[in-house]
């Protein structure tokens, strides 16, 4: 069951105005590593929330924890295009 693993204090803003929040989630696998994504939420409920392939594997939880708050705002916007071009 996925679970969530940050909230970072970063929105991201795009050209029709609209502000996304992102939300790191992860899960653990059969083999016992962690896979996490990375999901946007849309300040504007009207629109979709957006969501990354995997982002990033770990051989445990708290290495996806370290990965998640060392992620740093540039990382979110190239995130965000990924997610986009997975909803198109």
């Amino acid at each position: 069951m996925p679970e969530l693993i940050h909230e970072p204090t970063v929105d991201i803003k795009v050209s029709d105005g609209a502000a996304y929040k992102p939300r790191i989630y992860a899960e653990q696998r059969a083999d016992n590593t962690w896979e996490a994504w990375i999901e946007f939420y849309p300040t504007d409920k009207r629109k979709p929330v957006l969501r990354t392939g995997q982002e990033t594997s770990q051989p445990d939880r708290p290495a996806i924890e370290y990965w998640a708050l060392g992620l740093k705002p540039i990382y979110f916007e190239g995130a965000f295009a990924r997610a986009q071009r997975r909803f198109i």
